[in-house]
């Protein structure tokens, strides 16, 4: 009876992956907004919500709204806080984060698609004495993204952004690049690199800047299930740890 049941939930595993649209490997039926976290040029269509969760260490989970309102441009609340996993009193984020994107140029052959936005929301821990983020919001941000047929599918990505987090001093123009490869109909591994030129201050950075890596796994009809390895380089000197683990669930679904 057990070999049964395993083979059974084997079998409906494997056909609801079959027929997977989430955001990940070749059979994707919607771009990505974020790797892991870095802004991308993606977009959500007009008439779709998108519900994202991140597990981050700390106990830290947020959840993010997303609406494509109109066409190539969406708006986002999110909201979240450290502790809220394990035990002891959750430390709520001070305010919620707002983000809207707005895409000004699509993907063609030959040019890549660039979006323009604004993300207030930054991760893992708050700190107040310097009113921010252990990893900095984005702030406003420009992306440009680009699809290519290599095996699959392969698609880079970069973004110039501006956080306004900047009373620790560390006030300048921060730089990410980042690439995703599709691993057969619904898996792909992603990257990106944080430069981290507003964030290398003796306080908070060691000066090696932010390597996130990650798997997407889309499981169902517009669910996608990641897993991420972050600062691969022990950047952060706010915590003794060096890489850190963190999950993230995606819903997307249309409301017509």
């Amino acid at each position: 009876m057990k070999k049964i049941i395993l083979l059974s939930s084997i079998l409906i595993l494997a056909a609801t992956a079959a027929f997977a649209q989430g955001t990940a490997g070749t059979n994707a039926k919607y771009e990505y907004r974020y790797l892991i976290d870095m802004p991308t040029a993606g977009i959500l269509q007009k008439g779709y919500v998108g519900v994202t969760s991140d597990v981050l260490p700390e106990g830290v989970l947020i959840e993010r709204l997303e609406v494509g309102v109109f066409d190539n441009i969406s708006f986002g609340i999110s909201y979240g806080g450290a502790n809220l996993i394990g035990a002891g009193t959750p430390n709520w984020y001070k305010y919620p984060g707002v983000n809207i994107r707005f895409r000004a140029i699509n993907e063609s052959v030959g040019f890549p698609a660039v979006t323009f936005g604004f993300d207030s929301q930054g991760k893992g821990v708050y700190f107040d004495s310097t009113s921010r983020y252990a990893i900095k919001s984005p702030g406003f941000f420009g992306a440009v993204s680009k699809n290519f047929a290599f095996m699959g599918y392969m698609a880079l990505h970069g973004t110039l952004n501006y956080s306004l987090e900047s009373k620790d001093g560390e006030d300048f123009i921060d730089l990410h690049v980042g690439c995703e490869k599709t691993i057969g109909p619904n898996v792909s591994l992603i990257g990106e690199y944080d430069f981290a030129f507003n964030d290398n201050s003796s306080r908070y950075g060691a000066g090696n800047g932010y390597l996130n890596i990650g798997i997407r796994w889309a499981i169902g009809d517009g669910f996608t299930l990641g897993f991420d390895l972050r600062d691969l380089l022990d950047n952060k000197k706010w915590s003794p740890s060096s890489a850190d683990r963190a999950l993230r669930i995606e819903y997307i679904k249309s409301i017509f």
